[in-house]
């Protein structure tokens, strides 16, 4: 269950189809013929940055002191506005109409591995400590997908066209919308639990205290109340 929900949760960041249109974009001054391989080369250096993202993540939060509640947050906010310019995308793009192909930018990063794709793995690596294994695993699937669609995105802009993409964008924004508010949500309501928790007063005593208490004639944890 968790692979399944990772894997949908990571395919909506990379947004694989939404990127179709911007990558031809970047490559239109290209050699057709060297599309495929600058593609996969991309590929493997966004595939780098984010397996190193993902096993430095938790050692990247002790250093800086942040917290689990803290990551929740911010990562529904990023995701949320990452949503909204999926429904609403800008006119302005990523892509760059220079003569000469495109090195690490801006395919690799940050179309495929950009800051919500990174911090979701944060989130995903401090969220399942015990599930790496799983995560891992539906990172390289996502990645593998992305890859697949992103090499052929020539056919897929023929076949479908720029409404279709456009479309399919958009409804991957709005799941993705959906997905963003119930994290922020968690994010509160964990907030929200630790002040309450923080706020109530602490009735008890320890064994080590109530050792002591029997030498000013109290017989029990109740009398000290009382």
């Amino acid at each position: 269950m968790i692979f399944l929900s990772t894997l949908i949760l990571l395919l909506l960041v990379m947004d694989p189809i939404g990127n179709v249109p911007l990558t031809q974009v970047v490559l239109q001054n290209v050699d057709p013929q060297r599309r495929r391989k600058i593609i996969l080369r991309e590929m493997f250096f966004a595939i780098g940055v984010l397996i190193a993202a993902f096993f430095m993540g938790p050692w990247l939060m002790k250093m800086l002191g942040l917290e689990y509640i803290v990551l929740q947050l911010a990562g529904g906010i990023v995701l949320f506005l990452i949503a909204i310019h999926m429904i609403f995308p800008s006119e302005k793009s990523l892509a760059q109409t220079e003569d000469t192909e495109p090195m690490f930018v801006p395919i690799a990063v940050p179309l495929v591995a950009g800051p919500s794709a990174i911090a979701t793995l944060l989130l995903l690596s401090s969220q399942h400590p015990n599930h790496m294994i799983e995560v891992l695993l539906a990172l390289l699937t996502a990645w593998a997908i992305t890859a697949i669609i992103l090499v052929n995105s020539t056919r897929l802009s023929e076949w479908l066209g720029k409404k279709v993409l456009r479309a399919v964008e958009r409804l991957m924004g709005m799941v993705l919308i959906m997905v963003a508010t119930q994290m922020f949500l968690s994010g509160v309501r964990i907030f929200i639990r630790e002040i309450n928790t923080d706020s109530s007063p602490k009735v008890g005593v320890s064994y080590e205290q109530f050792g002591t208490l029997k030498e000013f004639g109290l017989k029990s944890k109740v009398d000290l109340v009382q």
